[in-house]
């Protein structure tokens, strides 16, 4: 049998103790994830969807943020997490009480000292209130997204930024495509330049749809001119692969017998006469209420918000009851608190979203997603295929229904390519300059 000291090495007796009265043993991504992160290198975590990621990366921190001395109270922020959305942002804060408050009492009972790290969230939904008290006061860890961290480098508040020793960037695959990518990677080296201390920043990336890891590491390290000047180096990003095909239970289902049918005007049986084009929404909708009935808890993804809202419409006219609601970006910040709350208290049995709760929340126990016809991009299909049974060990359940017979084709080059795990390469924008003219100004 492995001793403590193996199982989770490098950490204090106090939170290996908590974190082996907790889990059975490390998940692969914390096994391979911890050596380099204790080290204080920088590091690129790939692992699939409810391993064990977050902690993976968050646990050394909070271990020295717990028993380290705590710093004078301008030099408190020492940890930066950047999410690419608000909802994980909030998410992860309500995440990190449980090790934080379980490893405080594990401590009390061994008779350690210990200093309590606080948590503050600094996004767009922060009241001025309490941006202000962050500045007189800032926390040991900071949550915020690529946007909100822009904002603060530009304003008084990036003070808090120079004791910043670590910075987790959560579901990187989400940012490197795009110029909010460019916009965070360059905020980043703002803030390295920003720091005090000598040692360079420790960079943690995780995701569970990256590739090819090499270029995304390149990129989460970013690089520095040589003495001379005339050479630019990237810094070292330690990769780690902990990725594994993880098991679906997956299937394609076509609620009617002929796709072929669907869109062709049919015949009239008006006296007007005029033919009515055929939906699939008809027998979409029954199968939809049917599936929700038959589990605790389903999560429907589309590609529009406007679908989410007709369709979240559609089942509960069917089902001649509320048993879904719409999420999507566009809900006032405390109205997808409360549909997000009451999916995850078992209070409500379906939620139809889009892209907006795509990434790493965690929705409870989800039982089954189902996405409306195929998804974006087979990364995309397995981020949300993998809200179901987002747990150590859970087997994520989806359904995918096409809209017609292009769609079915499709859907199940998706459900092979998620199967196999084969997710696309990710491109990235080379030489943004209208991102680094914004960062200038």
């Amino acid at each position: 049998m492995a001793s403590s000291d193996t199982k989770t090495p490098g950490l204090r007796p106090v939170v290996r103790r908590w974190f082996e009265s907790s889990f059975a043993a490390p998940t692969r991504a914390q096994a391979l994830g911890w050596p380099p992160i204790l080290a204080g290198r920088s590091t690129l975590l790939l692992a699939p969807t409810g391993s064990g990621k977050t902690l993976a990366a968050f646990l050394t921190s909070i271990d020295r943020l717990m028993f380290n001395p705590a710093p004078e109270k301008k030099s408190r922020c020492r940890v930066l997490y950047v999410s690419p959305m608000k909802a994980l942002a909030v998410d992860v804060e309500r995440n990190l009480r449980a090790p934080i408050a379980g490893i405080a009492a594990q401590a009390e009972r061994d008779g350690e000292q210990i200093h309590m790290p606080v948590v503050g969230i600094r996004t767009g939904d922060t009241p001025a209130k309490e941006r202000a008290q962050m500045l007189r006061a800032p926390p040991d860890i900071l949550i915020t997204t690529p946007e909100s961290l822009y904002l603060l480098l530009t304003s008084q508040s990036r003070e808090i930024l120079r004791s910043v020793d670590t910075v987790i960037v959560d579901e990187i695959h989400a940012l490197v495509s795009g110029k909010r990518g460019a916009h965070l990677f360059l905020s980043l080296e703002r803030v390295e330049a920003l720091r005090t201390a000598k040692t360079p920043l420790q960079r943690i990336g995780l995701s569970a749809t990256q590739r090819p890891l090499d270029e995304v590491a390149r990129l989460l390290g970013g690089g520095e001119l040589s003495p001379s000047g005339r050479k630019w180096r990237p810094r070292p990003v330690e990769i780690v692969d902990a990725g594994s095909k993880k098991e679906f239970d997956l299937r394609v289902e076509v609620p009617v017998e002929d796709l072929g049918r669907i869109g062709r005007v049919e015949p009239s049986t008006t006296e007007r006469g005029e033919g009515r084009r055929s939906s699939i929404w008809p027998s979409i909708h029954p199968r939809l209420v049917e599936l929700i009935r038959a589990n605790r808890s389903t999560m429907i993804f589309v590609n529009s918000r406007r679908l989410s809202e007709r369709l979240a419409a559609a089942i509960n006219e069917v089902a001649r009851e509320e048993i879904a609601l719409a999420h999507h970006g566009s809900l006032a910040k405390e109205k997808r608190q409360e549909i997000e709350d009451r999916l995850k208290q078992g209070k409500l049995p379906a939620i139809v979203a889009t892209s907006s709760l795509e990434l790493g929340i965690d929705m409870g126990a989800v039982d089954l997603v189902i996405q409306i016809e195929a998804p974006p991009s087979i990364a995309s299909g397995l981020q949300r295929i993998g809200r179901a049974g987002h747990h150590v060990g859970g087997v994520p359940r989806g359904v995918i229904f096409p809209k017609h017979r292009g769609d079915l084709l499709g859907s199940a080059a998706a459900a092979v390519g998620m199967g196999k795990g084969q997710v696309e390469e990710t491109f990235y924008p080379r030489n943004p300059l209208d991102v680094l003219a914004q960062q200038i100004v």
